[in-house]
């Protein structure tokens, strides 16, 4: 989809040929950044774009006049060369005086090859005629390739094991002619910590977001010493609700920042777990009041406004253009509605006390259905003067709601702040929902960050199950039906809660990690060693690798589970699924097993979404006692009790 911002009133248009293209791309399994426009000299507008058919990138006309074309060459096995996270140089090159000229792009490249071994990844330099150069080779991982206003430099990020880009990489600077290194010019000029988002100011001024304050924040880099400066003089303050203006790269072309043509940075930020947009002029911090609360990727446009994919705690998320004054135009196509505003569960954030004193953070969402009657229950801080919570087809008057804890991903992630219809499709049907931004999540600063380093399945677990405990201390919820939920890291977390705990009534493992030997013998390589940090050290532990794991505790499971998982995934295999439900079998639990043909890590396609779901209310049905509204498949339940 395209549009012309400088044309009021303009509306998208598609790119012909890119809606049958599957445009993404699995480098890092995880992917991001896989096209790039860009306009030639005569003003053509044209996309090149990584498909996932082969993983070639092909170059897509936006007036459809010329057919699609592959750009990079054809694998030596079928989608071994991937391609994300590009960036044009803007110097020109090849002819002048008014011709198209053939522009050169930059890209991360991962190389697979036959023997399934580790992939190699590089940075790499794409014509249009086919032409692929190395630009930088020999660490484990690179990232964010951005090449100066003049293309004369180029910026880019490498890391190698056992880090993770959030943990510590090296920002490096290299020498361009015509698009390519000059030799013996590749310099690091910052040597850590968790550097990420390199980008330059239009007067070509090299910046970087660092948390070597302690909270991730944007610096000025002097691209001849390295030395680092704040842009702005608080942006490390501390506390709970400091400002965090980074975001783990667990996908690549992230962009918190840029720049309006007048010097104006334009930045989005985190505080408390929620997202703001701002900007700053003269190191002075200043909100825009956009009415959003969630921010992706930042564009800022030549008139001054900045397009993202926002999303607010009733507004889902869309492509918006916002105006310095908040003002805001919507330039994705408008969605119906599936919920009236008066059925939408707002957040509750709040902060509570988990084990030790530690402080842990969450969103509590109540039941909340303007056709359903209300309960007694208080919120989520416990208050007696607080409004009562709101159930549905679980209770009757006055009855307590059921608790589902979510547990995020990652687990060097958070909890989103906005809307999720995944979370309303439980708290329209009566059960009251907290997400948890549990000790390790982000937003809260690096040390918040690092309290998993040796302590995952620890740490995590306790603060869920606090979570849990804190609201129904605080008489919001049931305390007989806290179920906890979570997929891959926050599977993990579900499964050490069912085997290190008797809180939880049901529980619901999507693709979870039970087995951490396996996950470290058999993993991608992006993850390789990311439990070097979360565990420790592989092989040298392994007996705490073990006692870390839910399979190896697997007699202590006496809670009913529901199990989903993907044939294709290559993060957590299905055999690590397959060893608890066999487990929950032996031992006599209640449990179900769903497996999605053709699914990877996440479920991507519609039908499957829908059937996952309702697969998980129909188990909760039968497990926490009522019958579920609407027509849903139901779901066998094995070793049933009465």
């Amino acid at each position: 989809m395209r549009v012309r911002l400088d044309e009021l009133g303009a509306v998208p248009a598609d790119v012909p040929h890119t809606s049958e293209a599957d445009i993404r791309t699995s480098v890092h399994e995880y992917g991001g950044g896989a096209w790039l426009p860009f306009e030639a000299a005569d003003g053509s507008h044209f996309v090149l774009a990584n498909c996932m058919s082969d993983h070639r990138v092909r170059l897509f006309d936006a007036t459809g006049e010329d057919a699609p074309r592959a750009v990079t060459p054809e694998p030596g096995i079928p989608r071994g060369l991937r391609y994300a996270d590009p960036a044009l140089v803007p110097a020109p090159h090849g002819n002048s005086g008014g011709a198209a000229v053939d522009p050169i792009s930059v890209w991360v490249r991962e190389s697979h090859d036959e023997t399934g071994g580790e992939p190699r990844n590089e940075l790499v330099a794409i014509r249009l005629d086919g032409t692929v150069s190395v630009l930088a080779t020999g660490a484990d991982f690179y990232s964010s390739p951005r090449p100066a206003p003049d293309g004369s430099l180029l910026a880019y990020l490498s890391w190698d094991h056992p880090n993770m880009p959030w943990d510590h990489t090296r920002l490096h600077l290299v020498d361009l002619d015509d698009g390519e290194p000059v030799p013996g010019t590749d310099r690091v000029l910052c040597d850590g910590p968790a550097l990420s988002q390199p980008a330059w100011r239009p007067d070509g001024d090299l910046h970087v977001v660092t948390d070597v304050d302690g909270w991730w924040s944007i610096h000025r880099v002097d691209t001849e010493t390295g030395a680092a400066e704040p842009v702005l003089g608080d942006a490390a303050a501390g506390g709970e609700h400091g400002r965090e203006f980074g975001v783990p790269a667990w996908v690549f072309a992230q962009a918190n920042y840029g720049w309006s043509v007048d010097g104006t940075l334009w930045c989005t930020w985190t505080s408390g777990g929620v997202g703001h947009l701002g900007t700053i002029r003269d190191g002075r911090l200043e909100e825009t009041p956009s009415g959003f609360t969630d921010f992706g990727r930042l564009a800022v446009t030549g008139g001054g406004s900045v397009v993202t994919v926002a999303a607010g705690w009733t507004r889902r998320a869309a492509v918006v253009e916002i105006a310095p004054d908040g003002g805001h135009r919507q330039l994705s196509a408008t969605e119906p509605s599936v919920l009236d505003g008066d059925d939408v569960s707002v957040a509750q954030p709040f902060t509570f006390e988990s084990d030790g004193g530690r402080r842990a953070h969450a969103f509590f969402f109540p039941p909340t259905n303007a056709t359903m009657h209300t309960a007694t229950g208080g919120d989520a801080r416990g208050s007696a003067d607080s409004a009562p919570a709101e159930t549905a087809e679980p209770g009757s008057p006055g009855e307590l709601p059921p608790l589902m804890v979510l547990s995020h991903g990652g687990p060097t992630g958070s909890a989103r702040s906005s809307v999720d219809l995944g979370i309303q499709y439980w708290t329209t049907r009566g059960i009251a929902v907290v997400d948890v931004n549990y000790g390790g999540s982000t937003g809260y600063g690096t040390a918040f960050r690092n309290l998993l380093r040796g302590q995952w399945g620890v740490v995590d677990t306790q603060d869920c199950i606090a979570a849990a405990l804190h609201l129904a201390a605080a008489g919001a919820v049931d305390s007989q039906r806290l179920v906890i939920k979570g997929g891959s890291a926050g599977g993990y977390t579900t499964l050490c809660a069912l085997t290190g705990s008797d809180v939880f009534a049901a529980g619901i493992s999507r693709y979870g990690v039970a087995d951490l030997e396996a996950l470290a013998r058999d993993t991608h390589k992006f993850e390789a060693r990311y439990l070097d940090g979360l565990i420790g050290a592989w092989p040298e532990q392994a007996d705490l690798y073990r006692e870390r794991s839910p399979i190896w505790r697997t007699d202590r499971l006496r809670t009913p589970m529901l199990v989903l998982q993907g044939t294709e995934d290559r993060v957590v295999p299905q055999s690590q699924s397959e060893q608890v439900v066999a487990a929950l079998a032996d031992a006599g639990v209640p449990h179900a097993y769903l497996l999605f043909e053709g699914e990877g890590h996440g479920f991507r396609r519609g039908p499957n979404i829908v059937a996952a779901l309702e697969a998980e209310l129909s188990f909760l049905g039968q497990v926490l006692g009522f019958e579920p509204a609407g027509d849903i498949a139901h779901v066998e339940v094995r070793n049933p009790r009465r």
